[in-house]
This record gives structure tokens, sequence and C-alpha cells, in this order.
């Protein structure tokens, strides 16, 4: 396969705040379920283990609860306590000494919490069985989920106070970076859809109280981390159902996000309701990314079914956005970048320990 030009666009670094990231490559949040009481287990060092050792180029922890009623289900990690940091601080060295940056996905699930993981066919954990009441925006259900309990304003502020306790936990773990969970249909996103936020409050309404949460969240959250740490954002750039949350609707938050100490927006879409209509395809969410890179300018990263080298490349060269996130593909394959890396012409240095094993063309 023909080389690029070195660096290839992939394989340039990217400044924010000050974290100097080595390259473009990262790896999305992905759930394990497989915490303990919100506790991170050898599981999940030897997870995010996995893609420090295959030179990914930030890697984002899984969603993080910030409270207990927080977890998408009962085995969810979280950090609403210092002992869990504690152990997430071992997580995050190891990172580190592989020469990878962290972030903390700090989340909190309202009316899709308390359900059964994958493996046991998600639904309703009932109460009896180890879940607990869900709360949301509004007495409205997801789906077959059973309706949430509308949060009090000075519920709601807890909340804001939860996310920021979060964020200094994730500081003291040694983490690089923070993220904000507001996609996919969990709590901050919940009070940004008309669908699921029907509140008649200052948290409801128009678009300026429906977004009241999260700019309280982003504000908090940058208030107790350092001025050097970015802060990021993952938003559903639209609910891909007709009178929903849109994509102009995130192109217009955004800049307001952006006052607040936002530094960077990861893009995706959905999960907010079942009538959603997602055409999905490779890179089916560059366009939503390139929108908010180009109308809202803000420096995003693009997920979605990227799945090889050359398709990444594309969309940076392309102008879709600044990072590239895999998923399932660095789930299918930890050294993704390693080998993105050897077909592109880029440069990254092996673990010496995997030296013998490198791609032909790498870097040694």
């Amino acid at each position: 396969m023909p080389k690029h030009q070195n660096p290839p666009r992939l394989f340039e670094p990217i400044r924010l705040r000050d974290l100097d990231v080595a390259h473009r490559l990262w790896v999305a949040a992905m759930c394990q379920y497989s915490a303990i009481d919100g506790m991170p287990q050898a599981w999940h060092l030897a997870h995010l283990g996995s893609f420090a050792i295959g030179r990914a180029g930030l890697i984002i922890t899984e969603a993080t609860a910030v409270s207990p009623e927080g977890r998408i289900t009962k085995e969810d990690a979280g950090i609403w306590t210092d002992d869990q940091a504690a152990k997430w601080a071992e997580i995050v060295d190891f990172i580190h000494s592989q020469g990878v940056p962290v972030a903390m996905q700090l989340a909190h699930a309202g009316r899709k919490a308390s359900t059964k993981p994958p493996y046991l066919g998600r639904g309703y954990q009932e109460p009896s069985d180890g879940g607990w009441e869900t709360v949301g925006p509004s007495v409205r259900a997801f789906g077959e989920l059973p309706p949430p309990r509308a949060l009090s304003v000075d519920e709601i502020q807890q909340v804001v106070r939860d996310f920021a306790d979060a964020a200094r936990r994730a500081v003291a773990a040694g983490c690089d970076a923070v993220e904000i969970h507001g996609a996919h249909g969990y709590l901050q996103h919940q009070f940004l859809s008309p669908l699921s936020n029907d509140r008649t409050d200052e948290y409801g309404g128009d678009a300026e109280g429906r977004s009241r949460l999260t700019r309280e969240t982003v504000q908090a959250v940058r208030d107790v981390i350092p001025d050097g740490m970015p802060l990021f954002i993952r938003l559903s750039a639209t609910d891909w159902v007709e009178g929903g949350w849109s994509i102009d609707d995130t192109v217009a938050l955004v800049p307001e996000l952006v006052e607040l100490g936002v530094d960077f927006v990861s893009v995706s879409s959905a999960g907010n309701d079942h009538r959603q209509d997602i055409p999905i395809g490779p890179g089916y969410q560059l366009p939503l990314a390139r929108a908010v890179r180009q109308r809202a300018g803000v420096p995003v990263g693009a997920a979605g079914l990227i799945t090889e080298p050359q398709q990444a490349e594309s969309a940076l060269v392309d102008g879709a956005a600044d990072v590239i996130f895999g998923a399932r593909q660095f789930l299918r394959e930890p050294g993704f970048a390693l080998r993105a890396a050897a077909e592109l012409g880029g440069v990254l240095e092996w673990p010496r320990q995997y030296r013998m094993a490198r791609f032909e063309g790498s870097i040694p």
C-alpha cells in the first residue's frame, strides 16, 4: 500500500490546553459491566492497558458513574468514592507508563439506569435484585423501562455537584482530561431533548432551559479541574427523530459550552428514543462531526463504523474531524494504532516487549 507524506494527518500530534497527544487515533469509552460496587477490577487494567500497549493516542475510560444511582447497570464502574479513585489511579499509572494519556468519562444514566448488562439481556433490574428507582427530567419512560421519577431542582443541583466531585477525584487519580457524557440518551442528553424533557421550570421549556443542566455541569467541572487540563464533552448531535434534539440544536449549544470552558467535542448521535431512524453505514456520523467542527468552530472527534486506517486518514484530510475514535475496532484489534501507523507511514514506537512482532515498515 502506498505511503502518505510523513506524517500522515492521523499521526500528527494535537494539543488541547496543556495536554499534548502524540496522534489522533483514540479509544472511545466502552462499558465493560465488570465492576463491583463501582470499583474497577483487574479486568479494567488489562482491558485499558492493552490499548496503551497498542499505542492508542489517548484512552477514554468507560462511562464512569458520578453516583450509585447514575450507573447504567450495577456492574458499572464509578468514581463517587475516594477508594474508587485510588483504584483508578493504579490503572492510570500503568497507562501512563506506556506514554499514553487518559481521559475519564463522567456519566449519569438517568432514566436508562438500573438495567441488566447486555450479557443478561438488558431490561430493568428490579430493586429486589440489586436495582434502584431511576430518575430523569420528567416522568417519561425510555421504551419498556419504568417511568423515572422527575428530579427536583435541589436534586438537579446535587447532580451538578456530583459531577464536580467526580471530576476532582479524576484529577486526583492522575487523569489528563475529563469528559462529560452528554450523549446516548443518558441524563444530560435527556434534559437536552424535548422528547424526554417536558419540564416547565428553569430546567425545561425552550433550548436555554433544557440545556441549563449541561451548562451548569460544564461550569462546575471546569471550576474544579486545573486550568491546563482540557475538558471534553460527548454529545449526541441528533436524536434521529423528528421533533427531537437536532444538529442545529447542537451547533447552537456548542459555542456556549466553549465559552464555559469546553475544549473538545466528541460527536456521536442517537440513544434517546426507540423511534430513531439511524442511517447506519461506514462513517455515518462524519457529516455530524463536520457540521459541528465547521459551524461551531471547535476541535471535534468523530466515531461510527470507522474501521480502517485509510478511512480514518481520509476523514481527517477531508476536514470532517480533528480526531478519530475507535471502539469495537480496538476490541477486535488492541494494536489498531500500530497497524494504522505501519500502513500509513506514521511514526509509533512499539513496546520493547513486542518489537519482534512489528509490522513490516513499522518504526523501531
